[in-house]
Formats: structure tokens, sequence, C-alpha cells
């Protein structure tokens, strides 16, 4: 399938206002988990590593789906993918609503909520990658504020509303909400096709040439059995006049018999024929996932590629549990409500949307390194999460969440790395693969950290062990993406057509 070429503009802008609406209400609620974290702690009464698994699992399953998530948008469309989401989210958030124990909302909270806001992320980030080219960097930002903006009024709305109807209410009324990402779906009008559209085949035309080998056969048969027929009802005039009544007999137990088989013959060449067909068809389906897997290969190949799913999978694990956990952080720290400003996931979430609008219109600026400014984000990250073992006033922990909403905004960057590295045209399955480990660091973070605590009961250990691990993936990219790789890249493997490798210095 070939697209137009990127609008950069006209209808692609109210992709982007639909699309930041929509991660707005699905990652709303995931994303403020922090406040609800502390209600079901109190609730259910379990460990902070096991209650760590409902938040993880919802940010954590939609990304480990993520190359189902790109198969369902490539075969779907952005706009039935989003519809079917939205039911998805909004149901999984009632769900939750009635849970009777933990393990009931792994289930509702956790795998639902999270399957459908990894598909409503895949389509959100497809189809806004397909209206711009020029201007991709600012769409991307401009739709990945909409998720931070959640966070920041989600936390304080479901603070509130917790308090006004319980757990069970704000559960209920978040959900309903939800339902609005429908009408954002309804309004993601997929790209037209660059060339006119091909005249209709007819089912015949449509079927590959090697199953048209039965059809020529059985016409071949056919035209034979009418030859036949023919010259039997020549012999059976010549002799009618000296047989009539015993002819007669004769025929008409003839026609029975062959009447019979040619339903066998009939049944039988249906048989034969879809037989053939499931052969060729298996064979098919057998080829393309060979072609799946040869082009993940050939992806790895590619160093800055190999270093980025690293460094993805070592970022989640060490810097999402701030985001799930920070609140809990601070009530460990003894710090008193009366010092509360304003929530300190609000002030994550508020920075994230500022930190993705801004990193996302530096990555449009052709004098700066796109590659290069993610490493930066990545190794500053480490040296916040190091730092929040030795604040202990809402003071530092409200600049530090700040800081890290700040530099968590490299997620809106994160697209472009990738499309720059592997093509337009590889996008969705080489997205797919690095979004399926940042999922498994989004899983495994936070009840890492909630299991550090339980064990030493302090986060002290838990967030140095987190800041080393974003550090070791920002030092490994770094590495990766020297200069000094270039010629072994050019050199070890060369792009397939349509895709171009990354070239890691920045030019002027």
């Amino acid at each position: 399938m070939v697209l137009l070429k990127s609008p950069d503009g006209g209808w692609g802008w109210v992709i982007v206002l639909v699309s930041f609406f929509t991660q707005f209400f699905c990652y709303g609620s995931p994303l403020a988990v922090g406040v609800l974290y502390l209600e079901w702690l109190d609730t259910f009464g379990e460990g902070k590593g096991k209650t760590a698994w409902i938040g993880s699992l919802a940010s954590g399953v939609g990304l480990l789906a993520s190359p189902v998530c790109s198969a369902c948008v490539s075969s779907f469309g952005a706009r039935p993918v989003t519809i079917f989401s939205g039911f998805m989210v909004a149901g999984g958030l009632m769900m939750s609503s009635f849970a009777p124990n933990i393990y009931f909302l792994f289930f509702s909270y956790g795998i639902i909520v999270g399957l459908g806001c990894g598909l409503l992320y895949t389509a959100t980030v497809t189809i806004t990658c397909q209206y711009f080219d020029k201007r991709r960097g600012l769409a991307l930002g401009l739709i990945s504020t909409g998720s931070s903006v959640g966070l920041f009024i989600y936390a304080a709305l479901q603070k509130e509303l917790i308090e006004l109807y319980g757990l069970d209410g704000c559960l209920l009324i978040v959900g309903a909400l939800s339902l609005n990402i429908l009408a954002c779906g309804s309004l993601m009008r997929p790209l037209e096709l660059s060339d006119s559209p091909l005249p209709e085949k007819s089912c015949l035309e449509k079927v590959p040439d090697q199953y048209l080998i039965y059809y020529e056969k059985e016409n071949v048969e056919e035209n034979t059995s009418i030859l036949e027929k023919g010259c039997n009802e020549e012999k059976c005039v010549n002799n009618m006049s000296s047989h009539d009544c015993k002819q007669d007999s004769i025929l008409n137990k003839n026609g029975l018999i062959s009447i019979h088989a040619k339903e066998t013959d009939t049944y039988k060449q249906k048989v034969v024929e879809q037989t053939y067909f499931c052969k060729q068809l298996a064979k098919k389906k057998w080829q393309l996932y060979l072609n799946y897997w040869e082009e993940t290969l050939f992806l790895f190949k590619n160093k800055v590629f190999s270093s980025l799913f690293i460094a993805i999978l070592l970022f989640d694990i060490g810097g999402f549990p701030p985001l799930l956990l920070m609140e809990d952080v601070a009530r460990s720290s003894n710090i008193s409500e009366e010092e509360y400003v304003m929530p300190l996931i609000s002030i994550l979430g508020i920075m994230t949307a500022v930190g993705k609008l801004v990193l996302g219109v530096l990555a449009d600026f052709k004098w700066i390194n796109t590659l290069y400014l993610y490493v930066i984000t990545l190794i500053m990250t480490g040296v916040a999460l190091v730092a929040i073992p030795f604040a202990k006033s809402y003071i530092m922990l409200a600049i530090l969440s700040g800081i890290l909403g700040f530099l968590t905004g490299n997620w809106s960057i994160f697209p472009y790395v990738t499309t720059k590295t592997v093509g337009i045209e590889k996008l969705a399955h080489a997205y797919g693969i690095l979004m399926f480990f940042a999922g498994l660091g989004n899983s495994l973070g936070p009840p890492i950290v909630g299991w550090f605590y339980d064990w030493t009961q302090t986060y002290d250990i838990a967030f140095c062990f987190s800041g080393l691990c974003v550090l070791l993936g920002g030092l490994l990219l770094l590495v990766a993406a020297l200069p000094c790789w270039d010629n072994c890249n050019n050199q070890s493997a060369k792009p397939p057509p349509n895709t171009y490798s990354y070239t890691v210095a920045s030019s002027v």
C-alpha cells in the first residue's frame, strides 16, 4: 500500500487534536494510578511490591503487546482499532469498581485497561506519523502531551472523586469519561492511496495463478463430459426404433447412475479444490512469517537500533517507578499533608507535558541531533533518580518530580528517533519491538522497587538501583551512537529500498 505524501497540515491537525484527547482519556487514570495505589494498599492490605503490579501491568501490558497492536493497526486501520479500544478501556475501569480482591484488579485494571491503552497509543502514533513528515516532531510532541495533561488533571480528579464517592464510584465515573474515546476515533480519517483506485477484480482474478490449475482441469473435464454426452445421445437416436421400451428403462437407470456419479465427482472436486487452496494459503502465511523474522534480524544488525531496545528496557525499569510510587515516597518520608501545595504526581504530569512539547519542538531543528538529545535525557534522568533518597522535604521532592517529569517527556522524540533509524516503512514493525521491551521494563520496574522497600523498609536502595539502570542504558546508547560506528554499519548491511540508516553525526 502506497500512501499519499504526508500533508503536514490540513486534516492532520484534526488528527493531532483527536489523538491528544484519545491519550488524555485513556492514559489519565493509568498514569495517575499512584493515587489509587495508596487506596488499594489500605483496602486490601497487601505488600507494596504485590500491589504495585496493578499499575505496572496497566502501563506494561499494552507495550508488551505492541507487536500485536501494530499488526492490528496495520490490518484494520487506526479508526476501528481506536473505537474498539475505547470500549476496552471504559469496560476495564468500570469492572475494577467491583473488584473483590487484588487479583481481580490484575485482570480488569492491569490487563484489559493496559491492552486497550497499548492499542490506542499505537493507533495515534501511527496515524500521526502518516500525516506529518517535516513537522512530525511537533505533532508527536503535541499528541503525547495528552497523556501528561491527563495525568495532571486525573491525579487531582481521582483524589477528589475518592473523597466524594469512594474508590468504587471514582472508577465508575472515570470509566464513563473514557467513552469519549469513541468520538475521537470516529474522526481519524485514514490517509488516501496515492494512485487512483484499481478496478475491482472478480473473485477468480483475486485467486493467485497457482490456484487456477484446478479450475483449468475442471473446465477440461466438463468439456469432455459434454462431448461424451453428445455422442451417447446420437447413439440413442439411431437405436430408438428397434429398442423402444427396453431402451427407455435402460436410459432411466443409466440416468440415475450418471446423476449419482456426477454428484460424487462434484463433491470430490470441491474437496480437492478446498484442500489445494488451504495448502497454498498455509504456504503463503508461512512465507510471511519467515519474512517477518528475516526483517527483524535485519533490524538488529543496526547497532543503534540494538542499543535502543536495551536502553528503553533499562529506562522503563528505573524511570517508571517514580510515577507510581512518588506519593508513597513522600508518605514514607513522614511529610505531612499540610506541606502539600499540589500532589507530586500532578507536578510530574504537567512537567512531562512541558518536556514532551519542548523536546518535540527541538527535534524538528536540523542542527540538533535527536539521538544525542535522547541520550542526554537518559543520563540526566539517572542522576535525578539517584538523588531521590537524599530528598527529605516536600520542596526537594517537588523539584525532583519536576525534573523527572520534564526528562520523561523524551517519549515524544522516541518515535522520531525510531523513524529516523529504520525509516517510515519499517516504523510499525520496529516500534512494536521496542515497545515490547518498554512494556517489559514498565511491568518489572515498580514491583522491583516495591520489593526492595518490603525487604529494607526504605526506598534508598531501590532508587539507587533505578538510577543506575537508566545511567547504564544511556551510556550504552551513547557508545553505540558514536560516529566511529558509521562505517561499520554501512559495510555490514545495506538497507532495503525506501529505508535509510540514521546518520549519527549532526549536520547543519
